[in-house]
């Protein structure tokens, strides 16, 4: 799965750069889109991310490219790799700013594990 966001003047901290926590935010937002188009009438919880590092700094303007892809699945698990990439208007270069793999539960009604379908 691919998504798009444009990082606006509400996003970014006191020295202009994007915040980290918004970052995050956007990435577990997409994944759950990911797990939720794939496995549809399941519930998902966030478990985990694994490593969380910034790998370059991003400014009002940029457009962020996400790229999901489902990574691996387990009983109850799934594991979803996210890469982001920054761009500018008109500008055709993507440029790695973070990579993760974030890992989603499944659950049933009352927030218990739950064998995938």
């Amino acid at each position: 799965m691919e998504n798009h966001k444009l990082v606006l003047p509400e996003h970014l901290n006191h020295y202009g750069y994007l915040f980290g926590g918004d970052l995050l935010k956007w990435v577990d937002e997409y994944a759950w889109i990911a797990v939720s188009l794939d496995y549809p009438k399941n519930k998902f919880v966030t478990v985990g991310f694994d490593d969380v590092e910034f790998k370059k700094s991003v400014r009002e303007g940029s457009i962020l490219n996400f790229n999901i892809e489902k990574e691996k699945i387990g009983n109850t698990s799934v594991k979803y790799q996210v890469n982001v990439f920054r761009s500018a208007l008109g500008d055709d270069k993507k440029v790695l700013i973070f990579s993760t793999c974030v890992t989603f539960v499944c659950v049933d009604d009352n927030g218990k594990k739950k064998i995938l379908p």
